[in-house]
Formats: C-alpha cells, structure tokens, sequence
C-alpha cells in the first residue's frame, strides 16, 4: 500500500472519531485520536479475519456434509472413508469465496494502515493524515461552503456524515495541500465511499469533485 492512500484511510478514521468541533483539536489531540484510530483499524482487522475464518469452517463444513450425503459415498460401507465427489454449484462456491475475499482484503487494508503508523521510518502516513486534518481546520467554512453550494437540493445537515468527511479530505487535498494527482485524490476519495458508505455515496461524492475541479480549473 502507497503511504499517502494509507494516510487518507486514517484521515477518514481520524475525522470520524472527532466529537466536538474539529478547529477545537489541538496537534496533541491529534496524536491521542491517531492511536485510537490505530486501535480501532487493528480492532477491526481483528473482526473482519474472524468474520473470513468463520466463513471458511462454514464452507469446509458443508462441503464435507455435501461429500458425506453424496449418493456414491451413501452406497459406501459405513467404515469406508468417503471419496471424492463433483463439486457442488460454482455459483454458491464463487459467491462466498467472493465475500471471503472482501473481508480479507479489508482486515489486510486495516492491518497495513496499522503497522505504517507505528513504524518510525513511515511516519510520512501520520504526517500526511495530519496535514489533511489541519487544511481541513484551517478552511473548514470553505470547504463545507463549496460541499453546500455543489449538493444542490441536499440539506447540507442531513448529509451521510461519512460522504460529507470524504468530501471534506478531498477538498483539502485538491485546493488547499495540492500534493497529489486529481485523478488519484478522486479516485481513492471514490474507494473509501465505496468500502465505508452507502450504495449511492460514490456516484454523489464524484459529482460534488467534479464541479469543484471544473470551477476551479484544476489539472492533472
């Protein structure tokens, strides 16, 4: 994983622990929230792997009960051990392999972002988190200014928080730090509406990043 995608990851886990007004933090909160968030990723690592572990027992299991019932091995003597038999549907097989995977590559994604951040010689991923953070305090009233004026027909108030927290780190990356490629802060601000918000966020947030770099003649 690319440090800075990491950094966006935990920006957005930064932002989500945030309880009061966000100017109201100071660097050293930041630091406490970091380590909280750490926990939370390793915490949620911890749950997805053990969400994938059970889906794997589940599917051995049934596969085992499939061969068992399977009308060669019911022929079979009782002390016989069962043979192998046809696989059953590809469909329900590809089906929770694919959710197994998911969950797999998110506990990885989670562990990865963990370990950047308490390795000394990665502290590019803190320090880039945390400049997303201060842009953010330093421009908050613009930056939700310009969410407000692109949601054209949405009350700003009522806004999935996590879309308006995405939002909130691209903006500050596109206008106000202007490190990164367009296309890369717009393409990592669609992942992380995809894996944490609703079915419709990718489509909304990528409307909103469109106008704002329209508007604002910005390339690359």
């Amino acid at each position: 994983m690319q440090a800075r995608r990491a950094a966006r990851e935990l920006a957005f886990i930064l932002f989500s622990q945030f309880d009061k007004k966000i100017t109201n933090y100071s660097k050293e909160n930041l630091d406490d929230i970091i380590i909280k968030s750490v926990r939370i990723l390793s915490g949620s690592a911890n749950d997805e792997l053990k969400t994938a572990l059970g889906s794997l027992i589940d599917m051995r299991n049934k596969i085992d009960d499939y061969e068992a019932e399977h009308e060669i091995n019911l022929n079979r003597p009782i002390d016989a051990a069962n043979i192998s038999v046809p696989i059953m549907m590809t469909g329900e097989m590809a089906g929770k392999i694919d959710e197994m995977i998911d969950v797999a590559e998110k506990a990885l994604l989670a562990l990865e972002i963990a370990e950047f951040v308490t390795l000394e010689s990665q502290n590019e991923v803190k320090s880039y988190a945390v400049d997303i953070v201060e842009a953010y305090q330093q421009n908050h009233d613009e930056i939700d200014g310009i969410i407000k004026k692109y949601a054209a027909g949405w009350d700003f108030d009522r806004l999935v928080k996590m879309d308006k927290d995405i939002l909130r780190i691209a903006i500050s990356e596109l206008l106000y730090i202007k490190e990164a490629p367009m296309k890369v802060v717009v393409d990592e601000a669609l992942e992380l509406a995809k894996k944490y918000s609703t079915d419709d966020s990718a489509a909304f947030i990528n409307g909103i990043l469109a106008k704002v770099i329209v508007d604002n003649g910005i390339k690359g």
